[in-house]
């Protein structure tokens, strides 16, 4: 997008970034900075170092929202959008005729003109047709940028024996460290694994569904059997203040979001509440999809000066639209899987030496408030 908005970008290596400070970090990175080993969740500090002609544009969301919605519109005028999946992928449904290969790729040829006449010449689009949406998205990923990728039925599943495991959207690196332990480290791994063991490997239905997946079955979006996730606190006389209820509520926060990890969940919507003896408050917040506290305490604090409560008496949170991982495409402009990394390997510390050996400063007197 921002080679888009300015044509001297355009060819050079753009790194986006929330400030142009070496702490911070990556954002999102333009192919030719990608090239240099540069990705998203890179050090500023270490991107300038592997890119010397690094050039770091701040970020604009704002800007951002406004393109997505023009490309939905752009986007619209050759299919109707089934689901839009992030600010940057989104899914189109083909029926009858469309679902031959030969029309299936004039669309998406046309599509990728569309983008590029009515938004810019810099608006390329990676484009994945396949049997099913799971596979469509990894077609995405095999041919950038501006690709167009058709896998058919004939191709499943050897045309993935290429790919790593960590390239497939719901395997992370702690889920590849559990496939690994049952003997899968590779695609074709993975592929080849009988539909049961899969089920085994990965713990849970989720494995014999990839099984179906990995070979072409559309298979209906997976329903989690949870709707939400809540924690509560009826607060001592100590804690009864507007500091109190605001660290318990971090408290709180900390046991759902490792709740969450735990249950291999993410959320997309918070609400938090303080009970009072003369007055309550309850607040939303939308979120990128999400299991990390951080972020969910970073939308607790752009809440909390909106509180209007009197004489608290008992907090809580809920965290709703919950998904399961491979329904979920983590926002581009969130760190939400590497803090999601960081926090699950918060949780084994935890569960190995004892709870609140690490916790987040700012819920210090509060962290036993709840046990």
């Amino acid at each position: 997008m921002e080679q888009n908005e300015d044509p001297a970008l355009r060819g050079r290596p753009v790194a986006v970034c929330a400030v142009d400070a070496d702490t911070s970090f990556v954002i999102a990175a333009s192919y030719e900075a990608k090239a240099f080993g540069v990705k998203t969740g890179t050090l500023i500090r270490d991107a300038k170092f592997m890119c010397p002609g690094l050039v770091l544009a701040k970020a604009r969301p704002t800007v951002y929202v406004a393109y997505h919605k023009r490309v939905q519109e752009v986007a619209e005028k050759v299919l109707p959008i089934d689901k839009v999946c992030s600010i940057d992928e989104m899914q189109f449904r083909l029926i009858g005729e469309e679902q031959q290969p030969g029309r299936a790729r004039e669309l998406a040829l046309e599509m990728k003109k569309r983008l590029r006449e009515d938004i810019g010449p810099a608006m390329t689009a990676s484009i994945g047709i396949a049997p099913n949406a799971f596979l469509a998205k990894i077609g995405t990923e095999l041919q950038k940028p501006d690709g167009l990728v058709t896998l058919t039925q004939h191709d499943l599943p050897e045309r993935l024996y290429s790919l790593k495991l960590t390239d497939f959207t719901g395997i992370n690196r702690r889920m590849q460290a559990r496939l690994n332990a049952a003997g899968i480290f590779s695609a074709e791994d993975l592929c080849q694994t009988p539909r049961q063991e899969l089920r085994q490997a990965f713990g849970s239905v989720t494995g014999e569904r990839w099984w179906y997946l990995l070979r072409g079955f559309d298979m209906p979006e997976e329903e989690t059997d949870r709707k939400s996730l809540s924690h509560s606190h009826v607060l001592p006389p100590a804690l009864r203040n507007e500091k109190g209820c605001r660290d318990v509520l971090m408290r709180l926060l900390q046991k759902a979001s490792a709740r969450l990890r735990e249950n291999n969940l993410w959320t997309e919507h918070l609400t938090v509440y303080v009970n009072g003896f003369d007055r309550s408050w309850e607040a939303h917040a939308a979120l990128p999809p999400t299991q990390d506290t951080v972020t969910m305490n970073e939308a607790l604090l752009r809440l909390w000066p909106g509180h209007d409560f009197v004489r608290p008496r008992g907090v809580g949170v809920v965290l709703s639209r919950l998904k399961e991982r491979t329904g979920v495409t983590p926002s581009l402009f969130e760190e939400t899987q590497d803090r999601a990394d960081l926090m699950s390997a918060v949780d084994t510390v935890n569960k190995k030496f004892g709870k609140n050996s690490v916790f987040i400063a700012g819920m210090e007197k509060a962290k036993n408030s709840r046990r």
